[in-house]
């Protein structure tokens, strides 16, 4: 009797949460493809590839005009006094110093707006992702990453990236 009586409300249980969760709609997006191939995601993406490349040109002319010092002064070591030998060590450490404080601030200037540039699409992507789960009854999205199989008709990262290029065409990164 005490097994019957388990098995009834295990029963019940599995119909109940099978029947639940049988009309509930599930899709996928795939977040880094919205991201990266959207009209905004692209604008960014060069935006901060090109000031990049521009930071770690100007970074270099630095350094090698920062080298072209070091080895002046230690060629000119011998032929100088050590007073003044120190006085331009000194002057020249400042300099390397002062270079890896600007380049590092530069490169963190760059993550930060990348940072901003994610953070500003996913909050226009959020609003524009609920709008289109309530006309279309989906109770679910699952980013593609976290899925192993899934049908390609619930896949729904196109119409996402469509309506963010009409919503978001750039965002303005300075």
């Amino acid at each position: 009797m005490k097994y019957l009586v388990k098995f009834i409300v295990v029963t019940f249980f599995i119909l109940i949460c099978t029947h639940t969760f049988a009309e509930q709609k599930i899709a996928i997006m795939d977040l880094t493809f919205v991201l990266n191939n959207s009209e905004a995601g692209k604008g960014a993406q060069d935006f901060l590839k090109k000031s990049y490349s521009n930071n770690i040109k100007k970074f270099t002319d630095v350094e090698n005009n920062l080298k072209k010092e070091e080895n002046d002064l230690l060629t000119k070591k011998t032929v100088i006094s050590k007073e003044e030998y120190t006085k331009k060590s000194d002057t020249l450490r400042k300099k390397v110093i002062d270079y890896q404080s600007q380049r590092r601030s530069a490169l963190d200037k760059i993550t930060t707006q990348r940072a901003q540039a994610r953070e500003t699409l996913i909050k226009k992507i959020n609003p524009m992702l609920k709008t289109y789960m309530e006309e279309n009854s989906i109770s679910l999205v699952i980013d593609k990453k976290l899925i192993l199989a899934g049908r390609p008709d619930n896949d729904i990262t196109a119409v996402i990236v469509e309506k963010l290029n009409k919503t978001l065409p750039s965002l303005n990164l300075k």
